[in-house]
């Protein structure tokens, strides 16, 4: 380092921020590192020959507040795991804070009810709480009411401003764009895209599949019983109510209109936003369907690009042109595959958030600080005053007086 250059900030020494990760993103974790001018704490994250995962805290995180940044990957259960045990080890450690950094939460997709199954977004939140978590900086949250099942705060940062920012910079032509929502579903976000960039909105309606929700799951079985009173018998052995008001009704299947475009993309460039890329079949669909209605370019767009199984393979073969994803989850791998993949740095605002989050922090302790010297001095004051009546006769009332003054009492009132 010349001589002259200034001294690297260290927020460690300053206000006790150590960050960590695990094995999930640490190229994000070293850019987020990079942007505070800290270095990652040191800790060993590992798996044992038996699968377990083991970590190894190697440095002091007394009364320290820690940032663990850990996002969702292929390996989910073991990014997971890792998580957990480290948050519960520096819990253990007496931390001060435990701040989960997780820009993609995984299991955000399965936050309803389906069929006989359960909830496990719920689920991997009262684990995370339970670990010994006090904060969560997260982004794009797939569906916001996620930040119910949490019993801390959460930061759901937004993504929206580094793609508006790509769309006007690396689109050309991008005033000839509409917004595409790939369904019904995510209309809403498509929707707050073409407002903010001022360009139209088209929907795909319609299904190519039939949905998960009206698949046979047992639901309906057994079948009613109906009532046994009138002696009519159905040729299978059942009994026939002559009231029709009693038994359950059974409900109509749902007939799904085909697929089609509501709005017009003809010359124009379509650009299909979501929050997730993962199962990459209906972008293929929609992107086809898109060029046999004119549009001449073809861009997919999401916060968080997973892209699992096949993905890369399927978008490489398809009309799709580019595919645009910010780095919430490591996908170089995929990059290798599809050279249609572009990734936008969203580092500066997990950065932000953590510095944010740190000073205000900071500003807390010290206004707590503020507020204890002052009842100490209000005590001081108290005990003073409480130890003057117990004198008797004038003199105390004197004394009383020249104390709250401040005033040294003189040998001539001590004589008198």
């Amino acid at each position: 380092m010349p001589r002259n250059s200034p001294p690297a900030m260290n927020i460690a020494s300053k206000t006790g921020l150590l960050l960590f990760t695990g094995n999930s993103h640490p190229d994000l974790a070293r850019l987020v590192a990079s942007r505070l001018g800290l270095e990652l704490a040191p800790c060993s994250v590992r798996n044992d020959e038996n699968a377990e995962t083991k970590v190894d805290i190697d440095c002091s995180v007394r009364g320290q507040d820690v940032f663990i940044i850990q996002t969702g990957s292929k390996e989910v259960n073991t990014s997971i795991m890792e998580l957990l045990i480290m948050m519960y080890a520096c819990k253990t450690s007496c931390a001060e804070s435990i701040v989960a950094v997780i820009p993609y939460l995984p299991y955000s997709k399965q936050s309803k009810m389906r069929k006989r199954g359960s909830i496990p977004a719920k689920l991997l939140a009262s684990l995370l709480c339970k670990a010994g978590m006090t904060h969560l900086i997260t982004m794009d949250l797939h569906a916001k009411e996620i930040q119910g099942f949490f019993d801390v705060p959460v930061d759901n940062l937004r993504a929206s401003p580094f793609l508006l920012q790509y769309i006007q910079e690396q689109i050309p032509d991008y005033r000839n764009a509409v917004i595409v929502a790939k369904n019904p579903g995510s209309a809403r976000r498509a929707q707050s895209l073409a407002e903010r960039l001022r360009l139209g909105l088209a929907v795909i309606h319609g299904e190519t599949k039939e949905a998960e929700s009206d698949a046979i799951d047992g639901r309906h079985s057994p079948p009613p019983v109906v009532a046994q009173n009138t002696g009519l018998e159905w040729p299978s052995g059942r009994y026939w109510s002559a009231d029709i008001g009693i038994g359950v009704p059974m409900l109509t299947a749902k007939e799904k209109p085909p697929i089609n475009v509501v709005g017009d993309v003809g010359g124009r460039i379509a650009i299909i936003v979501d929050d997730i890329i993962d199962d990459v079949e209906t972008f293929v669909a929609c992107a086809s369907m898109l060029k046999d209605r004119g549009a001449y370019k073809i861009y997919a767009m999401a916060t968080h690009g997973l892209l699992s199984s096949d993905a890369p393979r399927l978008l490489e073969e398809s009309t799709i042109d580019e595919i645009v994803v910010t780095n919430s989850v490591s996908h170089e791998v995929q990059k290798l595959q599809c050279h249609k993949i572009k990734t936008v740095d969203i580092s500066v605002l997990i950065s932000e958030a953590i510095r944010h989050f740190q000073h205000k922090h900071c500003q807390e302790e010290h206004q707590d600080g503020e507020e204890d010297e002052d009842v100490e001095e209000e005590n001081h004051h108290e005990c003073r005053w409480l130890q003057v009546p117990q004198m008797a006769g004038g003199i105390g009332k004197r004394l009383r007086k020249i104390t709250v003054n401040d005033e040294p009492l003189s040998d001539a009132e001590d004589d008198r």
